[in-house]
């Protein structure tokens, strides 16, 4: 047989720009292989390799692994970006022009006894790097003040006025305020402020007082705290409300009557918005053996929204609603989000209709869109749908149960099977449901229990998504889709590398399935770390966003994929709506040529927006849990660790869910490095190793509900394993030691 030809070796430019396109640092086997190296071809990949490192085209990092040199030059002007939990300063570059994210860089103490620096001050650096893929930086000097920005916190009065101690963890430097900018607030009273460019060269920003918030303890406030810090919108401007009131009902003038099809909406039972009705039946068609017919009926927002109306700019704004505990900060006024828009039971109501045909499998065989009028036969909650489907259908739910409750679970179990087949991405990560007093206390948090009535009404939903998607690409119209990427390669050598150690292997090399994920969640269903997998998963996963440019939904595992379901609280279906109007020649409130080639903004926007919600939710959430947790301080929890840091420990409850820090500072005595690649803190004496996912009881120390700070102190060696420490130390002498003052502390150095 004729031995294989060898590969052409590749030239120095050839592998420097392997290096430089790989995600991750890669080895000189990582090389060899994409160029198909062999023999005596890889003893000269060594020496090109040293060549390339010794001109400093590439440098070696951990591992021997290459990589292009950072891009941060040795002295940068930098913005003072957060205080991290540990109390030390983050910066980054005042000029990031790349795709991804700026390294991490901290600020050496300042050794000349200037004043702090505040969280968007800017300075002029010297920059080192470190074993950590991060950089350490040293001031030169400090430059003008670039602070601005809104600060919410507590408003503390003193000769000159006073100070703001801000509510938001990240950013420990008090604010200034002078007296005639305090807007006559108290000693003690929350406020919003307005961060000022101006100030002094040296000491804490200033700030004028925007809005007094009252007593920070009164209930309401937490909600207000996560709104005013991330900037969402709280109020309508007069012309939209002034819209949104002269709304009139529908008539069924050009559309099509759907007032005798027994639709009906099925939602949470605090919900207070409806917008979307379903219905299904067997498809009698004989083309279509087992299969399914589904009405998915929407709101008609579109009806009511003219395009760059007033009610149309400032849903755009504010990009999507917000959900809090005790409160909804919608996209529409109420006049249309609970009123016209909200798919009532037994009244008229104008609505967008998907009309569809599935086969038995669950895939989709036809559909169709039209304006329609409805009216909702049934308001119904998902327990009690579930109940009904187990059994114990109640009054409202009976005579429903044979003629609606039953076809829509048939079409629910095709579509279920479609699903399946496709291999989904199937992440069941716990939602914290808060239960408040008539006064607004937390009395209590729990998992929201999860039925399959909310997959029921997910799948349907999925499947008018995917319906719109293909309806506007085939004819050829503009479209916002919602995209979703497959994990990058860093990112899933960062989940492989941390679930090695917890028994889970992601093979390498191969494309990324949403299955292969799948079938990980599904081994580690019923174990103690199944939660902590699930939510490692979804780290690795992409972000999810809205682009004119259609490159698939990962996730769902569909190659179409568009949000038409929810024009109430998500702007991207109202646009997905109006293009369908066009489509259909359904009306002149369709979208416009000006709307359809601006949807690469529109995308980038309503992205932003939607992830500044998510962050409001998820602030907002964290300082509900360490209210509930404030008056149970000294008190003991079981938890594991959900994340490791140089500066720590985050540990999950498992009671409630809600997670916070464990300083390294207050560890078992010892001298800890981090070891980020085995995700684990590491004691150089006595050899504890605190590893992700490990189950451990924790003392709570702290619970600070205007900042939603928690804080924790292991209890002994709880959760710790041991590993050979350096030198010729044995456990009789750890043991002997004891548990006295720590004597290492965290390091400075960043390894």
């Amino acid at each position: 047989m004729p031995r294989k030809p060898k590969a052409p070796f590749p030239d120095k430019q050839q592998v420097v720009d392997f290096i430089r396109d790989s995600p991750v640092p890669v080895g000189k086997r990582e090389i060899a292989r994409a160029f198909q190296l062999s023999g005596d071809q890889r003893v000269a990949l060594k020496a090109l390799l040293k060549e390339i490192q010794h001109d400093g085209t590439v440098e070696r990092g951990r591992g021997r692994r290459l990589a292009t040199p950072r891009v941060l030059p040795p002295v940068a002007v930098l913005v003072v970006a957060e205080i991290d939990s540990d109390g030390e300063l983050l910066a980054r570059p005042l000029r990031w022009d790349h795709d991804e994210p700026p390294p991490r860089i901290y600020l050496a103490p300042d050794s000349r006894g200037h004043p702090a620096l505040a969280v968007g001050e800017r300075i002029l650096a010297r920059l080192t790097g470190t074993e950590e893929q991060s950089f350490e930086a040293r001031v030169i000097r400090r430059l003008q003040r670039g602070a601005t920005g809104t600060v919410v916190g507590v408003f503390r009065r003193n000769a000159g006025g006073g100070l703001i101690e801000p509510a938001d963890r990240r950013q420990r430097a008090a604010v200034t305020v002078a007296d005639s900018d305090s807007k006559g607030a108290a000693d003690g009273e929350l406020v919003v402020a307005d961060l000022s460019a101006a100030g002094k060269a040296f000491g804490p920003p200033r700030a004028a007082v925007r809005e007094r918030l009252g007593d920070p303890t009164r209930p309401g406030v937490i909600s207000l705290i996560a709104m005013h810090a991330a900037g969402i919108p709280t109020t309508f401007p007069s012309g939209a409300l002034q819209q949104a009131e002269a709304a009139r009902p529908p008539t069924a003038d050009g559309r099509e009557d759907l007032r005798a099809l027994p639709l009906v909406t099925i939602d949470g039972p605090d919900a207070r918005d409806f917008d979307d009705a379903v219905w299904a039946a067997p498809d009698d068609a004989p083309d279509n053996p087992g299969g399914w017919r589904i009405v998915v009926a929407i709101a008609d927002v579109a009806a009511y929204v003219p395009p760059n109306s007033p009610l149309d700019r400032e849903a755009l704004k504010r990009g999507n609603s917000c959900y809090f505990p005790d409160r909804v900060v919608p996209m529409l006024p109420e006049a249309l989000s609970n009123g016209l828009c909200s798919l009532r039971p037994d009244e008229d109501r104008a609505c967008l209709t998907a009309h569809m045909r599935i086969d038995a499998s669950g895939r989709l065989r036809g559909h169709r869109f039209a304006r329609g009028l409805m009216r909702s036969a049934a308001r119904l909650t998902y327990e009690q749908v579930q109940a009904a489907r187990d059994g114990q259908a109640d009054a409202a739910v009976a005579p429903l149960l044979d003629s609606v409750i039953q076809p829509l679970y048939g079409a629910f179990e095709a579509l279920l099977t479609a699903r399946q087949e496709r291999g989904t991405l199937d992440l069941d990560i716990p939602e914290r449901q808060v239960s408040l007093a008539e006064d607004g206390s937390v009395t209590g948090i729990r998992e929201r229990q999860r039925l399959d009535s909310h997959r029921l009404i997910e799948e349907m939903m999925i499947a008018a998504n995917v319906a719109a998607a293909v309806t506007l690409q085939d004819a050829g119209l503009p479209c916002l889709f919602r995209i979703h990427d497959a994990p990058d390669r860093a990112r899933a050598e960062a989940l492989r590398d941390v679930l090695e150690p917890l028994g889970y292997r992601l093979t390498k090399g191969q494309v990324l399935r949403p299955r292969m994920f799948t079938e990980i969640l599904r081994r580690a269903e019923g174990r103690p770390e199944a939660h902590l997998v699930s939510e490692l998963i979804l780290r690795a996963q992409a972000q999810a966003v809205y682009a004119p440019t259609n490159i698939g939904h990962f996730g769902l595992s569909l190659p179409r994929y568009a949000h038409f379901t929810s024009p109430i609280r998500r702007y991207a279906d109202l646009t997905v709506h109006r293009a369908l109007i066009r489509r259909l020649r359904a009306g002149s409130d369709g979208a416009t040529d000006e709307e359809l080639a601006r949807l690469d903004e529109v995308g980038r926007h309503i992205s932003a927006t939607e992830r500044r919600a998510d962050a409001a939710e998820r602030d907002a959430m964290d300082r509900y849990a360490a209210a509930f947790l404030a008056d149970r301080v000294g008190q003991t929890f079981a938890g594991r660790i959900c994340g490791v840091t140089r500066f720590g420990l985050f540990v999950k409850l498992d009671e409630t869910g809600a997670d916070g820090l464990v300083p390294i500072g207050t560890l078992p005595d010892d001298y800890y490095d981090h070891d980020d690649h085995g995700h684990a803190l590491v004691g150089r004496r006595w050899g504890r190793v605190y590893r992700l996912g490990a189950p451990l009881q924790v003392r709570l120390t702290e619970a600070d509900p205007l900042s939603g700070s928690t804080v924790f102190a292991v209890l002994g060696d709880e959760g710790a394993d041991f590993a050979a420490p350096a030198g010729s130390r044995d456990r009789k002498r750890r043991s002997a030691a004891g548990d006295g003052r720590r004597t290492g502390g965290k390091p400075r150095q960043r390894r």
